[in-house]
């Protein structure tokens, strides 16, 4: 395996690291994420047990089938983690931000985005 020069390490580094770009801590996914998937889990069984207290009584075939099929029909709660965003995305994103409020000169913050484009360009086969 051929070593790598710095510029080949950056490029990739820009490619293939991620960052957390949800808006929250990141160590706070650990917790979270859990935390929605059992809500999700919780809010479909609340809906099942809903659907089947309303079954309860004398014993009714008509109703018991409605009760039955309403619980399968029920379309689940879901939740779905967002991936984390490219290390170069996110860079890009930043000074882009910082050069929109008028964070620093113009010519500076365009200089930065040219050589982050020049890391980011595709390497070859």
């Amino acid at each position: 395996m051929a070593r790598k020069t710095p510029q080949e390490k950056k490029r990739l580094s820009y490619a293939k690291d991620c960052r957390n770009a949800y808006g929250e801590n990141d160590k706070s996914s650990r917790k979270n994420i859990p935390r929605s998937r059992q809500r999700a889990h919780r809010a479909d069984r609340r809906r099942a047990d809903q659907a089947l207290r309303a079954a309860v009584g004398p014993a009714d075939e008509v109703r018991a089938d409605g009760a039955e099929q309403a619980v399968r029909t029920l379309r689940p709660a879901w939740f779905r983690k967002c991936p984390d965003a490219p290390l170069g995305e996110v860079v890009e994103s930043r000074l882009r931000r910082r050069a929109a409020c008028g964070m620093g000169q113009e010519a500076r913050s365009e200089a930065r985005l040219g050589r982050l484009h020049r890391h980011r360009r595709p390497l070859r086969a």
